[in-house]
């Protein structure tokens, strides 16, 4: 068993005993608040600077200073050893927006510093400043909020790290630069200004290694991680999430080697999760990434003499994609439910395409959670020469190997049965429905009523089944009643699963007359729903029509064509992705002349269905609410 547990940073608690160390006894502690003055010392609130740039000016290595709340308009240029500490970021803010040109630095922090406590707003255009730029070797930026900036942190030529801030509203959140600084458990949120990414990494040397660690990052435009010319970054332990169009997770590109470790990264409408065809060495191990269906998506793009191991990519146009077979690891990876699981490459057996048995990858379950179930087959199948933290093979999976995290497997019950479906064949009622993938997976269970199914008790038992077909031979009926029909998974240590979703079947006879009809048109609440990005909105069909599935919003207005076409019969779930355009593989959107993203503002919308048989006669309409929170 395994236990989860904390990742200690040694170096970063390095760099922290440092400053604290610097702060000799006989320093002094100075102060600056917005009702202050311009006579110093400035050793009390009472005679406080007014201003942050005069409080440094007559202050020594060792030296910290204290600032109230207020908005300090002013750029700021540190001096070595100093701490410079706000009063907390949503209060505290130091704005050079209207410095030319455009911010510049807002601050400028020199070696041995810290800087804590600030919200730091620089640019008004995306072009040009930077929230701090470094010009020291070690020290520590940590709690403080950026926003609206070319870049929130410029780190050239340091070791200082970067910790627990929180950036928006930035082309580029951090951009490390000849740099061998930690970047760590920031939060940043791109903006949608083109050439945006998240961290940047670049060097005119390889010996340059930052560390990428345990940030949250969110692609709007451009790319997550990018890696430029030079440098051998460790990209470890991060979570980036596309919110709207973007490129690749991680890009990779140059010469020079990456490390790429227990990563997750959820593509949704990006194009791929990392992109690292153009490095000749580069190991990517362990990382989890998820997509979107969408067709040009490419969960890993590699070649050449990379290796990589342990991952998992699932949902995809293109799990693992391969450019060059030349002295290419490609070992003990799970690409699985993608289009095309490996392309470019017949993949050895250590390479599989199975259900990895996560505890919870969908949204509309609850809260993501990515561990491996109890008897998930990857579960000591990674890399023998890899080992767990516990020390054990590793596992196939975000948490394996030496960088991830120790926990407890949970036994899970299976995932409800999906997209069941009831026809009348030959006197019977024929349920059909989608098999579960589980390894554990045992058999279904049917259960039958003649009213809703609300609790699911044995004496509702019509039978079990190892296989997704269950014929019901229905008692005699002469009078018109329905029944209704929900089935549950089992695995093998006797967990049951919850519900299908239920589904009922009209029957008409006399006497020993078999069931005559099926009433098999229907439209099913979206799901999530409120959503954001998107959601599903799901549909049944009795027989083949002419489809329309239209959203409007509740002046009555169009708002988009999801589908408009022909349909055979079954089951349907349309993914309904506002900002996605015409990019979703499910369906085309048609889009009303003069509507855009933009106009779909938070609140209320209508989904509306309306089926014509060929005989050009409307069957079937219906509509349902659903909510867009932006």
């Amino acid at each position: 068993m395994k236990k989860r547990i904390k990742i200690y940073n040694i170096v970063l608690l390095t760099i922290v005993l440092l400053i604290a160390y610097s702060l000799q006894l006989n320093a002094t502690i100075r102060f600056v608040s917005k009702t202050g003055n311009s006579t110093p010392p400035y050793t009390s609130w009472e005679t406080a600077a007014d201003s942050i740039q005069k409080c440094i000016n007559i202050s020594v290595f060792g030296d910290t200073i204290y600032v109230a709340n207020g908005v300090y308009q002013e750029q700021v240029v540190m001096i070595d050893g100093l701490s410079l500490i706000g009063a907390g970021r949503d209060s505290c803010i130091v704005d050079s927006r209207s410095f030319p040109p455009q911010g510049l630095h807002t601050i400028e922090i020199a070696d041995s510093c810290l800087i804590k406590g600030f919200y730091i707003r620089t640019s008004n255009d995306f072009n040009y400043g930077y929230g701090i730029y470094t010009i020291g070797q070690t020290g520590l930026i940590t709690e403080n909020k950026f926003s609206d900036a070319n870049t929130g942190i410029y780190l050239y030529d340091t070791k200082i790290a970067a910790y627990n801030n929180y950036l928006f509203n930035v082309r580029r959140g951090v951009t490390a630069a000849n740099s061998n600084s930690i970047v760590r458990k920031n939060d940043i949120f791109q903006t949608t200004q083109s050439g945006a990414a998240g961290i940047f990494i670049t060097a005119f040397f390889n010996y340059y290694q930052p560390i990428i660690d345990s940030n949250y990052i969110v692609v709007r435009i451009g790319k997550g991680i990018e890696k430029s010319i030079g440098a051998r970054p460790i990209i470890k332990n991060n979570v980036i999430e596309f919110i709207q169009f973007g490129s690749d997770a991680i890009s990779l590109s140059s010469s020079d080697s990456a490390f790429v470790y227990n990563n997750l990264i959820l593509i949704g409408t990006g194009i791929s999760g990392i992109n690292n065809l153009t490095v000749p060495y580069l190991q990517v191990t362990n990382n989890y990434i998820q997509g979107s269906s969408i067709i040009n998506q490419r969960g890993i793009l590699t070649g050449g003499s990379n290796v990589v191991k342990n991952n998992v990519v699932t949902k995809t146009g293109r799990g693992i994609q391969v450019g060059t077979i030349q002295n290419l690891e490609l070992q003990y990876n799970d690409s699985w439910n993608n289009d095309i699981n490996y392309y470019g490459i017949m993949p050895d057996t250590t390479n599989l395409s199975v259900d990895p048995m996560i505890v919870n990858d969908d949204t509309t379950q609850g809260e993501l959670d990515f561990h491996l179930q109890m008897y998930s087959p990857l579960i000591d199948a990674g890399d023998p020469t890899i080992l767990d933290r516990d020390g054990s093979r590793s596992d196939i999976d975000l948490y394996g190997g030496p960088y991830g995290w120790t926990y407890t497997y949970e036994d899970l019950a299976p995932r409800p049965p999906h997209n069941v479906t009831a026809v009348i064949e030959e006197g019977f009622v024929k349920l059909t429905w989608n098999k579960n993938t589980e390894a554990d997976f045992s058999h279904y269970r049917i259960y039958r009523d003649t009213v809703t199914i609300v609790i699911y008790d044995s004496s509702k038992i019509i039978g079990e089944t190892p296989d997704t077909v269950f014929y019901d031979n229905l008692p005699p009926v002469n009078h018109e009643i329905r029944f209704y029909y929900v089935i549950t998974a089992f695995d093998n240590q006797g967990n049951q699963s919850y519900p299908s979703e239920e589904i009922n079947v009209l029957v008409t006879g006399l006497g020993e007359h078999p069931p005559k009809g099926y009433d098999g048109y229907r439209l099913l609440s979206n799901y999530p729903n409120p959503f954001n990005p998107s959601t599903i909105i799901p549909y049944r069909l009795k027989e083949r029509g002419h489809v329309r599935l239209s959203i409007y919003d509740l002046k009555g207005e169009l708002v988009r064509v999801l589908v408009n076409e022909w349909q055979e019969r079954g089951y349907y779930e349309v993914v309904f992705q506002p900002n996605a355009e015409d990019k979703n593989k499910i369906t085309k959107f048609e889009v009303p002349m003069g509507k855009t993203y933009s106009h779909m503002s938070s609140g209320m919308y209508i989904y509306s269905i309306q089926v014509i048989d060929e005989r050009n006669i409307p069957v079937f309409t219906d509509s349902e609410k659903m909510i867009l929170l932006k």
